[in-house]
């Protein structure tokens, strides 16, 4: 159990650097760059409710709240397949047999945040290479998606492009929608975007932190310092961090690059 946790506390927390963000989203979260856990790298698509329990109760009792580690991020396939006869998300029933609101709620009673994943377009990235059933992303449903997204205490949006089609243009429109969406539900929530997946690396071609708190400039991380690759998988730190380092004036309060 302790080398499992110990394995799994990878953290997502972005590369800070120093200020300069001309137009940064004013939301009113992320002045600083959130740290947290993320469950992609070590589980992918094997998640449940437990683990995720189990995974936030070691962020507890290893003091790593305490240090400012809040945040636990479902990554993809916590949803069922199907959305239910209004076309609202539902989690996964035997994944997630409490429910969503339930697994935010046990988070939050820890003095932790509730992160989760979508994407914008029709098929997450599980769904696009076949790895889990269903089309449930946001595409059409980014107002009905926001609001049940602040209805279970979501604190945290990862939104993964997942698509090899669009511009860039058409990414920051479509990015753009889901902000204003999150913003019209009232509640703070972190909007983390990833224009990268399945993409052309679109994520260092602009500041985007008119659209997003937080944004991907390259591929997937790996536990490796330096892959030898430029921006392409697995990306491991150096790499990121010389893919970043020329972007630190887009870098400010609420605005910051993400490795993960």
């Amino acid at each position: 159990m302790a080398a499992v946790a110990a394995v799994s506390l990878l953290t997502c927390a972005a590369v800070a650097l120093r200020s300069g963000t001309a137009q940064a989203l004013n939301n009113g979260v992320a002045r600083t760059p959130p740290m947290g856990w993320n469950s992609w790298n070590t589980f992918g698509c094997d998640i449940n409710e437990a683990l995720i329990r189990q995974q936030a109760d070691a962020l507890v009792s290893s003091g790593m709240r305490d240090l400012g580690y809040q945040y636990v991020v479902v990554d993809d396939c916590w949803f069922n397949p199907n959305r239910d006869s209004a076309g609202n998300l539902q989690g996964d029933p035997s994944r997630f047999p409490s429910g969503m609101k339930a697994l935010g709620d046990y988070l939050h009673a820890r003095g932790l945040k509730f992160g989760i994943y979508q994407v914008p377009v029709d098929r997450t990235c599980a769904q696009y290479f076949g790895a889990y059933p269903g089309a449930t992303g946001s595409q059409g449903h980014e107002a009905q998606d926001a609001r049940q997204f602040a209805a279970w205490g979501v604190d945290y949006l990862k939104y993964d492009w997942c698509s090899p089609s669009g511009t860039i243009d058409e990414q920051v429109a479509t990015f753009a929608r889901m902000r204003d969406a999150l913003a019209a539900t009232g509640r703070p929530i972190v909007y983390s975007i990833n224009p990268n997946s399945i993409h052309a690396k679109t994520g260092p071609l602009r500041n985007w932190g008119d659209v997003a708190n937080m944004w991907r400039t390259t591929e997937d991380i790996t536990n490796a310092w330096n892959t030898g690759q430029t921006n392409g998988y697995p990306m491991g730190v150096q790499n990121i961090v010389d893919v970043n380092a020329p972007l630190s004036g887009y870098a400010g309060p609420a605005s910051s690059t993400t490795p993960t």
